[in-house]
């Protein structure tokens, strides 16, 4: 009966593949069936784990993936990976040096030597559609390897790089974070924070992936408070609600005099009384 297995390669490249007598654990290095050939990766996931998280990165096209793990890689076949990837630094000098050549407006981030050496993937990120026909030619015949030019975005650029955030650790993309997932500026909105795209903008420019960690915390917690601009009826009279601290449990309250107050949600909640029937916002009656 063949299990499911998630396996990584460099940078963030998982691909699935299904392996049968096996003993596998996340850690071992592996050589799995490839493209006209075999590749050397390390497994982070097998069983019911690994067939879910393909299911919900919809890297799963069939009920079994297509391609296998042959076997556990061997301590020398480990060592002759490390001197593939040590070998990409020069392929990334020549590769830049034939996109010049070429006058191409495309920047060759990284390069990925698949294990039997048989094929050859460079990554680019470039602002518009590249004609580079001829440079693959080039590329074929400098490293007489099958060539595949991969774009990629520049999220997946700093992913691959690495680098160190404004926090002060390495970025997440590089170092933890399972996928990259689309970030909205709604989730700045939800957190009240700046929306000045220095201040939440991380290093390849784009929204921060960590904007989404604290995200479902804001939202739930805010439900628990009178939306903003609604009014209340409490003893004084009806007050609009200005301000909520989801942090200290407070709501800003203004009357109609222009007069404000700042009050306890508990203490709130006491002075409104029971929800009126029918839809609420959460912080007692409204109109």
């Amino acid at each position: 009966m063949s299990g499911f297995a998630e396996i990584r390669f460099k940078g963030t490249r998982k691909e699935y593949f299904a392996y049968g007598d096996l003993d596998l654990t996340p850690g071992q290095h592996v050589v799995v069936q490839a493209d006209r050939g075999e590749d050397l990766g390390e497994v982070t996931a097998v069983g019911t784990i690994a067939e879910r998280k393909c299911s919900s990165s919809g890297g799963c096209a069939t009920p079994t993936p297509e391609r296998s793990v042959l076997r556990v890689a061997r301590g020398e076949e480990v060592t002759r990976l490390e001197q593939l990837r040590g070998d990409e630094h020069r392929v990334r000098t020549e590769c830049r040096a034939l996109v010049e050549k070429h006058g191409l407006k495309m920047k060759v981030t990284e390069a990925e030597w698949q294990f039997d050496r048989n094929k050859l993937i460079i990554y680019f990120t470039a602002e518009k559609r590249v004609d580079f026909r001829q440079l693959v030619r080039d590329l074929a015949r400098t490293f007489r390897a099958r060539i595949e030019l991969k774009q990629i975005g520049v999220r997946d650029e700093a992913a691959l790089l690495g680098g160190v955030g404004r926090c002060g650790r390495e970025l997440c993309c590089s170092t933890w974070l399972p996928e990259l997932k689309p970030v909205s500026l709604q989730l700045a909105k939800d957190q009240r924070l700046s929306l000045n795209p220095a201040q939440i903008s991380g290093c390849c420019g784009r929204l921060m992936c960590c904007l989404m960690y604290e995200h479902r915390t804001y939202v739930e917690s805010r439900r628990r408070f009178p939306r903003e601009g609604r009014t209340v009826r409490t003893p004084r009279g009806e007050e609009k609600v200005v301000a909520v601290d989801i942090w200290r449990d407070q709501v800003t309250l203004r009357t109609e005099g222009g007069e404000r107050r700042t009050v306890a949600l508990e203490e709130l909640r006491h002075e409104v009384g029971p929800p009126a029937p029918g839809p609420g916002d959460g912080g007692g009656a409204s109109r």
